[in-house]
């Protein structure tokens, strides 16, 4: 993090502008707005700077800039047209270790302007750290559009609520959780319709009828692991809950969309090194639950496809816990798609089947002739442990030797890798390319046109379309 984003409170403090040109005014006018008590150096003033010192706001000082000049402001920015003297400036306030921004010089700047969205006082600030101001803007055009503008009366509304509910409700987590209702409630809605006095009212029922806070589980699958994957409910939960616990399969992009004070517990488990219990992971889900916590239960792809989702929601029922589930897309359908793989197609596969590569505890094979049959897609999860085993039970119950397989590893990633070649390689690619987990094995005829419809990452006749999401 190349700068500390903060929030400054400037109002009634001294703040120098040397410069009052057409960006010196911008400038001003931002500072200004904040409260800032505001001096201008410079050799001529526009009308609207000679203005606000007619109307108190602003002190003009026509003349050169010198160093003196910054003594006793606790910011300054340099905003000529001249380099020379906003080096001098920058030179001055640095060597007193006051904050400067030179404008349009990243370089000798100790803070910078970022692009603002204000629905005071709620304020939104994006910055490119001064490598890409346009593209800052640009991203401040698309927020501007989405964020309502009763954000600012709705966050005045409940602010001014604020000592009243740390009265009534004690620990953080409770507050948090009544703060939730509230913003899920019709008061949003008053406020929308700027019935304030009606938002108020309802607002003050809600606090009366405040009940002691109730623990809930949220089951959410993340997906593959491409954060752009997470469906809007998964997110919502994942920014509502005071504990997270979590898998290794949930990918470092997704583990930065949780919210930033929620307690994380990762239970992962890895083949081989079971790092956690299931038990232990059962018992801790119902333990924060009764203690009154919201508890996001993360896994990788789908809760509910090789994800024991159904085991953890069991131990939940003879406490009466509340829960939801909120599916994931699967590894199947996530690392097939952007490995350029049709699970099913007309003329290749009518039929999938998605199995995992452990075999139960009591030894029992899967059914290796059914997993075997010709036109249909095998997606083997869990597999790489057992890939020469899989391979040669395949070929035994008569699936062809050279029936198209593909190996992906961290699909849907930025480093996803993917392997294709024919079912008697299949133990021979995962061993030469070193595949990793987490990493799916998939099966059958539809593979042979992963060559022609990959789309993303590089390829050797276009570049990889990128999701509309991403087009600034």
């Amino acid at each position: 993090m190349q700068y500390l984003p903060i929030f400054a409170q400037l109002n009634n403090r001294p703040v120098l502008l040397v410069g009052a040109g057409h960006v010196a005014l911008r400038k001003a006018g931002t500072l200004l707005k904040a409260g800032a008590r505001l001096t201008v150096v410079a050799t001529y003033f526009s009308d609207e700077f000679k203005e606000w010192q007619q109307q108190g706001k602003a002190t003009l000082i026509e003349s050169r800039f010198a160093p003196e000049h910054i003594d006793g402001h606790v910011l300054v920015i340099a905003a000529t047209d001249d380099d020379a003297v906003n080096q001098s400036v920058f030179e001055a306030a640095d060597a007193r270790n006051i904050l400067v921004n030179t404008v349009d010089d990243q370089p000798n700047c100790s803070f910078i302007f970022p692009a603002i969205i204000d629905r005071s006082p709620i304020l939104i600030a994006i910055s490119s750290a001064g490598t890409a101001p346009v593209l800052a803007r640009r991203l401040r055009e698309k927020l501007e559009a989405i964020l309502p503008a009763h954000l600012g009366p709705l966050a005045q509304l409940v602010g001014s609520f604020r000592d009243k509910v740390k009265q009534k409700i004690s620990g953080f987590a409770g507050r948090r959780q009544f703060w939730e209702r509230v913003f899920d409630s019709s008061i949003v809605r008053e406020v929308q319709a700027n019935r304030l006095d009606l938002a108020q009212q309802q607002l003050e029922a809600l606090l009366e009828r405040e009940i002691p806070t109730q623990g809930e589980v949220y089951l959410v699958g993340s997906g593959p692991g491409d954060p752009e994957l997470l469906t809007l409910k998964a997110l919502q939960l994942m920014q509502q809950a005071d504990v997270v616990v979590y898998d290794y399969l949930v990918s470092e992009p997704i583990m930065q969309l949780v919210r930033r004070d929620a307690e994380l517990i990762c239970v992962g488990k890895k083949a081989g090194a079971h790092s956690v219990a299931q038990e232990e992971t059962n018992n801790l889900l119902v333990s924060l639950a009764l203690s009154g916590k919201k508890v996001c239960r993360l896994k990788g792809g789908d809760p509910f496809i090789f994800g024991r989702g159904a085991e953890e929601i069991e131990v939940l029922l003879p406490h009466k816990i509340p829960f939801q589930v909120v599916p994931g897309i699967t590894a199947a359908a996530g690392c097939a798609a952007y490995a350029g793989i049709a699970l099913t197609h007309r003329d290749y596969a009518q039929a999938v089947q998605f199995v995992t590569g452990h075999c139960r505890k009591d030894g029992v094979e899967p059914d290796w002739q059914s997993l075997s049959r010709p036109n249909q897609t095998l997606v083997i999860y869990m597999g790489l442990m057992k890939v020469e085993h899989i391979q040669q039970q395949l070929l035994a119950a008569g699936r062809a030797a050279d029936i198209p397989v593909a190996v992906i590893e961290n699909g849907t990633r930025a480093d996803q890798r993917v392997f294709t070649g024919q079912l008697s390689q299949l133990a021979t690619l995962v061993a030469e390319h070193q595949v990793q987990s987490p990493a799916l094995l998939i099966i059958g005829e539809v593979v042979a046109l992963q060559q022609k419809l990959n789309w993303f990452g590089d390829r050797p006749d276009q570049q990889a379309q990128q999701p509309l999401t991403n087009r600034i």
